[in-house]
């Protein structure tokens, strides 16, 4: 497999706006989850394997941590002509087999992704109250076809910080992932077209 990393957005930057249907047909928008202590926004997919790999933790931890006041919301943005196996119909039954209890949007157009310099699947943004970004990186350290089973520790420990009021220590260590599946022609500036995982 050929591994893309995250770009990184600066801290402090807005949560770029977002207007999405989830796997229902329903609109949510950045704006429904103010007023929550922190939101947590996760680039992901159905088919790569390092979502695969995580997505059992990233099920409970979402549980957990929107118990505690933090919104979490998923959004795939892989064209889904190359790529089937992502489309919103499949979006809907990964969602029920993996247990996601949160809503899981479907970026047609790329744009979000864009706007949020998503690279790769996972990627992962948390966002404070005022949905200033507090933190990007990776969920832990692990990876597929290590035999480690994830326990989301650098994530959680991001998460914690956030509802304690600390800052969260740098560095962050970015996500490693599949590359978003760009529609041909439309690869934003800051792909790197080796990453084709």
């Amino acid at each position: 497999m050929v591994r893309t990393a995250s770009t990184m957005l600066p801290l402090g930057t807005e949560a770029p706006n977002f207007s999405l249907p989830d796997t229902q047909g329903k609109l949510i928008s950045r704006d429904d989850f103010r007023g929550q202590r922190g939101l947590l926004v996760v680039f992901m997919c159905n088919h790569c394997p390092y979502v695969k790999h995580v997505a059992p933790e990233l099920a409970r931890l979402a549980d957990e941590y929107q118990a505690k006041g933090v919104a979490v919301v998923g959004i795939s943005s892989n064209d889904i002509v190359a790529h089937p196996d992502d489309s919103p119909e499949m979006m809907k039954q990964e969602a029920a087999a993996q247990g996601y209890h949160f809503p899981y949007l479907y970026d047609a157009t790329q744009a979000v992704a864009q706007s949020y310099k998503a690279a790769c699947t996972p990627d992962f943004y948390l966002f404070d109250a005022d949905l200033k970004l507090v933190y990007r990186g990776q969920m832990d350290g692990t990876r597929p076809k290590q035999g480690v089973e994830p326990d989301g520790a650098d994530l959680r420990a991001a998460l914690d910080a956030l509802l304690a009021n600390r800052s969260i220590p740098e560095p962050h260590k970015p996500s490693i992932g599949c590359n978003i599946k760009w529609k041909s022609g439309a690869e934003p500036e800051y792909f790197n077209s080796a990453g084709t995982a």
